[in-house]
């Protein structure tokens, strides 16, 4: 299915799939191209409205009967760590960050296919090979930067943990992380987003993007262990709250159809026309 705005990005609307986080659902998502010279702009825009990055396309989970899927960010001005959060800084200081250009190497592949084996080996990535690998990190059209978190050691640095990670004009956006299975012990995957959430304050930009949450989920669930976290919910940005009281589930009727949910989705204003040479 095709559905347009005029002048206007065109959105389309994948075929029902089995749900990779809820059993017995189906997921659907609506997806649009990131265009190169709008696409900076659109990717701002539209992430703010609750949908993601993959490679040069923007999603967002659009599912006939279902609405437990829910974008979540964290504010930085408001988050301060827990007691367990403290405990997983300590526990990484010997990791070395280093921000880098989107550019996959054979390190990064190696651990991410250690990182799938261990956590993730059904999983819809579990075949990726290091050309669609490759694909995933080099292929973005915005402003990304690739942040390994690597130890020092007798024989040089070792890769633990890597995360993809886009600069919004509003925060950063987490993208794909992944880390060695033998840390997991020390709540690695809590400190990289810990690390970004100083990452963000020291660049002045008020929010962290961590994806989407899904009430019910184990994958999904230790999002809502961050404090200061809000989700899009019914069009709006609003703070998680208890996560008992969503329940991630609608009745079908109640789900706008995707013409409508297309028509009130905010573009970014049109560039000013160019004068021909």
């Amino acid at each position: 299915m095709r559905h347009t705005l005029p002048l206007a990005p065109q959105f389309y609307v994948t075929a029902p799939q089995p749900c990779p986080y809820l059993e017995g659902r189906q997921e659907r998502k609506l997806f649009t191209a990131l265009p190169g010279e709008n696409a900076i702009r659109l990717n701002d825009v539209l992430s703010k409205q609750g949908f993601r990055r993959s490679q040069n396309v923007l999603y967002r989970p659009s599912c006939a009967d279902c609405t437990a899927c829910m974008s979540a960010r964290i504010r930085v001005a408001d988050f301060a760590p827990n007691r367990s959060q403290r405990r997983a800084i300590r526990a990484n200081a010997d990791l070395v960050r280093e921000a880098t250009s989107p550019w996959a190497t054979e390190d990064q592949y190696g651990l991410f296919r250690r990182y799938l084996d261990s956590r993730h080996a059904d999983g819809g990535m579990a075949d990726m090979d290091i050309f669609e690998f490759a694909a995933m990190i080099e292929e973005t059209p915005i402003k990304s930067r690739v942040i390994e978190y690597s130890t020092d050691g007798p024989e040089g640095r070792a890769l633990a943990a890597v995360c993809l990670t886009d600069v919004l004009d509003d925060g950063v956006s987490m993208v794909y992380s992944f880390y060695d299975p033998a840390r997991e012990a020390k709540s690695v995957g809590s400190y990289i987003i810990l690390d970004h959430v100083d990452i963000a304050r020291t660049a002045g930009l008020p929010y962290v993007y961590l994806g989407y949450w899904v009430p019910g989920s184990r994958k999904m669930g230790y999002k809502a262990n961050f404090g200061a976290v809000e989700i899009y919910k019914g069009g709006r940005w609003q703070d998680l709250g208890d996560p008992a009281d969503h329940s991630g589930q609608a009745h079908p009727l109640s789900i706008d159809p995707i013409a409508e949910q297309v028509a009130r989705i905010t573009l970014p204003e049109a560039l000013p026309v160019r004068p021909k040479p």
